[in-house]
This record gives structure tokens, C-alpha cells and sequence, in this order.
């Protein structure tokens, strides 16, 4: 009799905990046909229909203000008027070209680079009524100002390090907040020198601190938010707390006050005082937690049910059991996190313990200095606070999940989820939320959740459709790569989901509804907020506020009352 080798025990043991932990998961409850999405509006970088691109976008971030949507591309930044559409494609009403010099584009070449040696736009963000916009400039990364109707240069450029990667494969977030930029990303040509940086302020400019493992081990920055007096950074990075052969990706979120000065002239001059990290969970329960380590993308923070929640998308690695969820976190949750014990390594061969509660120094290590206080800025602080905070900035917590369970699990797919959107005014009376995520395959999945009546704090998922976003026939491509999203954006004025790829913007309506025009039964039984039976006998879009009469049910999608859609559809507006 053959022996089962231990790999082949592993690979079942993994197999029978995911048969045991997930669930059958059920389909979406509509899959729009591809000649439908074939049709909506796509952006390839054109001004008008005869104009013939010879080269490809290389989209990297886009950018909505009002009506507005802003594109970074590679050497180009576009002005793209939401609604002027023509037809089957947006186009662009100005363009800014802005190319690396020869110089630095020979230096690049010099170190063996090729197709990175372009400008790659990787900061794009509304600011003081303009544009501020930092590329990748042929490995010498520079930032500039510019105009938000004409695209003009606003003063010179300056320095982009630590504000901008210098290679375009690289991760990146940043944002403004009081008057300062605060960035994540890398500050050095071979990305040893991961950062989170505050500059451009009356604030000083500081930093975490360099080539630190306990700070930052090969971190992925996925996003950052302000909430309250600090600045929140999402990120994934190697784990430096588990005593594993192998390494482990986890995902983290860090914090920083807005108005740390840094520390004193002995201990952590010019670098963050209360930069402290902490672990997400997002996990499945049971006897044996099944986790979801990988960070992808973030909503910014939203208002549910009288609380502050932000939602993160996480997917499995890669020799694990395929697989995304969507976890939520209440952001009092998450802050209390940062207020618990702290965790350490005493030697090197040591595994990490939480930190007793009579070794911490007092003031507490990695809080916001308080005006009027004995120690009223970070600079003031004792070295013993700012030694202890140099090297215990993870927090021996992790943050939970809300409601214990994720919101929204796919397993063993062929893809994984990584881009996200969320509107809690869903439906006419505004008062749905619906959950749009981007798949690695370039479909959009659509999700109903619904608050528990049981528990206030968990929710339930109604799948509603599945729909290609990407379109090779228009945007050019159809590798693996070039149908991975970038970000999804909500257009609500128009109703209209703004997917953005490597190589087009594709707009996709939040609802089909006229797929069922003809059809009672089908409409309510799609569940879908956006979309309701009205009085011209058809399935309509239902606009926030409207007084049109319609019918749907959201809740439960009860046909039994309606006949199919081959017969006489039930009249109920007494028509």
C-alpha cells in the first residue's frame, strides 16, 4: 500500500479546514452579459475619435474632483469633463505632458533601467485649489503644482524623494492633512529605504526611523486616512514577531500624530515620537483561525450605524487556499489598540512577549504631546519615553475585525479581490449600503449588506451580480496583468462606477436594470437598491429622492405573487 507523503498530509489537512470553515458560497443573483458592459464608455487617452494613440497609457493613479476626473499616466496627466461623454468613449480636455529631461533619463539607462526610465505619475491630490502631482521622473522622482482647469505649471518642481518611489512597480500612498503632505514610500534607488515622511508644512520634517527592522520590514503601503489628531497608514510587510523558518506577509495599520515635532536632540532628532504599529485581523473563526494576511485596498472612513468604520479587502498568499474577504474595523476599536500593551523582543533568539505594565515609562510612549501639559511638545519628552518608543513600536494587540467575522468571503475562485468601493446611500431612500470590489480578473462583483438583527455589529451579504469591467476589444490588451484594477471610483451624480486599468478608465453604470424592463418578477427578484418596478411598467434606475411610485424588495426579493415573465404581470399601481 503506497504511503502518503507529508506535503500530501499538509495539502489535506489545509483542504478539510477550508471544507469545515467555508461555507457554500452562493452566486450572484445576476451575471450581465459582456455585449452589455461592451457598449459603456471607455478612456484610452484620446481628445476626439480621429486622434490615434501610438503608445499605451500606463494609467498609475486617477484623481476625482466634482466633475472632474484627473488622470496620471506615464509622461501625461489628463483633464477628463464627467459629463461630456460621447457615445462609447471619454475623451480628455486637456493633456499636460510631462517628460523626464535626456539627462536623467541617460543616467537611468546608465544604471540598467529601460522602460522605467519615464516620468510615471504616482502622487496626484487636490490641494489649495490646485493639483499637487509627483512622478517617478526616470529614477530622479520630482513633484509639482498645477492648475486644475488648464493642467499649467504652477512654480518649479522640487525634490520628490520620500514623497514619490523612484521605480513605478513600487507601492505608494499619500495625502495632506493641516498644511503638511504626509507620505508612504520609499526614499532610495533600490527601495532598501522604506518611510513614512511629513514635509512641505510649517511642521518639521520628520520620518520613521532608517533601515529599522522593528519599524518597517519590506512594507506594501495600500492607503492612508486622518481621523482625529492622528494619520492612519494601511500597509502589508514580512512579520518580525513570528519565529518562522519561512517568512510571513501580515497586514498592519500604523498611526502618527499630526503634531509630533520629533523627538529630542539625543534621542529620535528629526524622527516620529509616536509612530507605533499594530496587526489586522482579518480571519475566519474556529478552532483554527484562518487568516487573510494580505492587505489590498481600503475604503476611506465611513459613518455606519452611528460608528466610524473602515472597510479593507484582503486576499490569501499565494500558497494558500485562494481566497479574498472583506473585514470591517471600528476606528475607536482600532485606536483603543494602540492603547494597550506593547510587545517586545528581549534578545534575538527570543520570542516576543508583551511588555509588563510597570516596565512602560511614563508619560506613555507614542501618545500626541498635550499643549498645557508638562511635556507640551514631543521634543520635551524624557529620553527614557523616547528610547522606549525608538525600539517598541508594535503593539502586542491586534486590531479586531467587526462583528468577529468578515463581511464578505470568496474562496477557491480563480481570482482574487483587490479594489473596492462602497456607497452607504445606496437606493432611493439612500439608505442601503452596497459594496463594488475589482477582481484580479477584471469583473466587478456587487454585494448587499445588511445589518443583523441579532447583532448590531455583524452584517449579511446578499451576492447581486457579477459583471466584466474590463474590455480588451477597447482597451487594447487582455494579458493577466492588464485586467488587474486599479482603483475603483463612485460617480454618484451619475451613477456610475469610474474602473480604472493600466491601460483605459472604463464607466460602468451601478445597476443594469434594464435587463429586466420587461420583466416584474425578475426586477424585484434582483434585490437591488438601485433598481424598482415603476409606474410605466418597467425596471427602472431609481434616483435618490424620488417621488416616482415603484415597487421593490430589497430584503427578501418575494415573488411568489407574480407570475413568470412570459405571462400577465401583476398590476400593482391599479392601472
Amino acid at each position: 500500500m503506497a504511503t502518503l507523503t507529508p506535503c500530501f498530509l499538509r495539502i489535506f489537512a489545509v483542504l478539510q479546514l477550508a471544507a469545515c470553515s467555508f461555507p457554500e458560497e452562493p452566486g450572484p443573483l445576476i451575471s450581465a452579459p459582456a455585449e452589455v458592459v461592451r457598449r459603456y464608455p471607455v478612456f484610452v487617452g484620446r481628445a476626439h475619435r480621429s486622434y490615434t494613440r501610438q503608445e499605451p497609457l500606463y494609467i498609475q493613479t486617477v484623481l476625482k474632483v466634482n466633475r472632474t476626473l484627473y488622470i496620471g499616466a506615464r509622461d501625461d496627466l489628463y483633464r477628463v469633463e464627467l459629463d461630456h461623454v460621447s457615445g462609447d468613449e471619454m475623451f480628455y480636455s486637456k493633456k499636460r505632458t510631462w517628460e523626464s529631461n535626456k539627462n536623467d533619463i541617460r543616467i537611468c539607462r546608465m544604471k540598467g533601467k529601460h522602460e522605467e526610465c519615464r516620468n510615471y505619475i504616482k502622487v496626484l491630490l487636490s490641494h489649495d485649489g490646485g493639483l499637487f502631482v509627483c512622478g517617478t521622473n526616470a529614477f530622479n522622482p520630482l513633484c509639482a503644482n498645477y492648475t486644475r482647469d488648464t493642467l499649467e505649471l504652477v512654480g518649479e518642481p522640487i525634490s520628490g524623494m520620500a514623497r514619490c518611489p523612484y521605480d513605478p512597480k513600487h507601492a505608494n500612498v499619500a495625502l495632506f492633512a493641516e498644511g503638511s503632505l504626509f507620505t508612504g514610500t520609499v526614499t532610495d534607488f533600490l527601495a532598501i529605504d522604506a518611510v513614512i515622511y511629513r514635509s512641505l508644512g510649517e511642521s518639521p520634517a520628520l520620518r520613521t526611523i532608517k533601515h529599522d527592522s522593528k519599524w518597517f520590514r519590506e512594507p506594501y503601503f495600500v492607503s492612508a486616512v486622518e481621523w482625529g489628531p492622528h494619520i492612519y497608514f494601511f500597509f502589508r510587510e514580512m512579520a518580525m514577531e513570528f519565529n518562522y523558518l519561512e517568512k510571513v506577509m501580515v497586514s498592519r495599520v500604523a498611526r502618527v500624530c499630526k503634531g509630533d515635532l520629533g523627538g529630542s536632540q539625543r534621542v529620535l532628532e528629526r524622527q516620529w515620537t509616536s509612530f507605533l504599529k499594530a496587526r489586522l485581523n482579518c480571519s475566519i473563526p474556529g478552532d483554527s483561525h484562518f487568516y487573510f494576511n494580505l492587505l489590498q485596498s481600503t475604503s476611506p472612513i465611513i459613518r455606519m450605524q452611528g460608528r466610524d468604520v473602515i472597510l479593507g479587502v484582503f486576499s490569501t498568499p499565494s500558497n494558500s487556499i485562494p481566497g479574498s474577504a472583506v473585514c470591517a474595523f471600528d476606528m475607536q476599536q482600532l485606536a483603543r489598540v494602540f492603547e494597550g500593551r506593547f510587545k517586545e523582543q528581549k534578545s534575538p533568539e527570543s520570542i516576543w512577549t508583551p511588555v509588563p505594565d510597570e516596565q512602560v515609562p511614563k508619560p506613555r510612549p507614542g501618545g500626541c504631546a498635550v499643549q498645557g501639559s508638562r511635556f507640551s511638545s514631543s521634543n520635551s519628552l524624557p529620553d527614557e519615553v523616547l528610547n522606549f518608543i525608538k525600539t517598541h513600536p508594535l503593539m502586542d494587540e491586534a486590531v479586531p475585525l467587526l462583528g468577529h467575522r468578515p463581511w464578505i468571503v470568496k474562496t477557491m475562485v480563480r481570482y482574487q479581490l483587490n479594489t473596492m468601493v462602497v456607497d452607504t446611500e445606496a437606493g432611493p431612500h439612500r439608505n442601503r449600503t452596497v459594496v463594488f470590489l475589482g477582481s484580479t480578473r477584471g469583473t466587478v462583483l456587487k454585494f448587499l449588506i445588511t445589518p443583523s438583527p441579532e447583532n448590531p455589529y455583524s452584517n449579511t451579504n446578499t451576492f447581486l451580480e457579477e459583471l466584466e469591467g474590463y474590455n480588451p476589444e477597447r482597451c487594447g490588451d487582455d494579458s493577466v496583468q492588464a485586467r488587474q484594477p486599479l482603483s475603483l471610483t463612485l460617480d454618484k451624480p451619475s451613477h456610475t462606477l469610474l474602473l480604472a486599468f493600466h491601460s483605459c478608465v472604463v464607466r460602468v453604470p451601478v445597476a443594469r436594470c434594464q435587463l429586466h424592463s420587461r420583466c416584474m418578477k425578475n426586477c424585484i427578484a434582483s434585490r437591488d437598491p438601485y433598481c424598482g418596478w415603476t409606474k410605466g411598467s418597467t425596471c427602472s434606475l431609481l434616483r435618490p429622492g424620488t417621488r416616482l411610485p415603484f415597487v421593490q424588495d430589497v430584503e427578501y426579493g418575494n415573488t411568489s405573487h407574480l407570475g413568470d415573465c412570459d405571462g400577465e404581470f401583476v398590476n400593482l399601481f391599479g392601472m
